[in-house]
């Protein structure tokens, strides 16, 4: 997303802790919509909720994943953020600055979160990351940016580097 105005301003990338913020708050989101709406659903069908920690695929936990992934898909495609980011006033888009497909919304928030959430490590991208992308933002050729932030693209000035004297060489020791 190199895209600079005529005033040689760009949009400035969202960090690792900024979304990781934004993240915790639309854990919270997921985990209530879990307690308010799908707890109770399972309750009035007389579904168990409750499973051994080892059984990995109960029902409930199975209805938990599509709920939290669904949250995530419609609301990046329908708003270009979750309520976390919404609160912290970034955004995702794509490279090129418009806002994002379907396609790029499904491989990011399905297959490229599911992958990086298998070891937390590719999240940790965006904190090294020039364009401070994550995995997912890799494989869906899209950028979390501030809404209203902007940074310079080039520096306003350039300062001249220090010339060496006539008669003198430059020495390395």
């Amino acid at each position: 997303m190199e895209q600079t105005n005529e005033f040689g301003y760009r949009p400035k990338y969202a960090g690792f802790w900024i979304r990781f913020w934004a993240f915790l708050v639309d854990s919270i989101v997921v985990a209530s919509l879990g307690g308010l709406v799908v707890k109770p659903i399972f309750r009035a069908m007389h579904w168990t909720i409750e499973s051994p920690a080892w059984l990995l695929f109960t029902p409930f936990k199975v209805t938990m994943f599509v709920v939290f992934f669904t949250y995530f898909l419609l609301m990046t495609k329908s708003f270009g953020q979750t309520l976390g980011k919404m609160i912290f006033g970034i955004r995702v888009v794509m490279k090129d600055g418009t806002p994002v497909t379907w396609g790029a919304v499904v491989f990011r928030e399905w297959f490229g979160r599911f992958i990086s959430k298998m070891t937390y490590f590719p999240y940790l991208l965006a904190a090294v990351m020039p364009h401070k992308e994550a995995l997912h933002d890799i494989f869906a050729d899209t950028v979390v940016i501030y809404e209203e932030a902007y940074e310079v693209d080039r520096p306003a000035f350039v300062m001249n580097e220090p010339k060496i004297p006539e008669g003198y060489e430059e020495r390395y020791d």
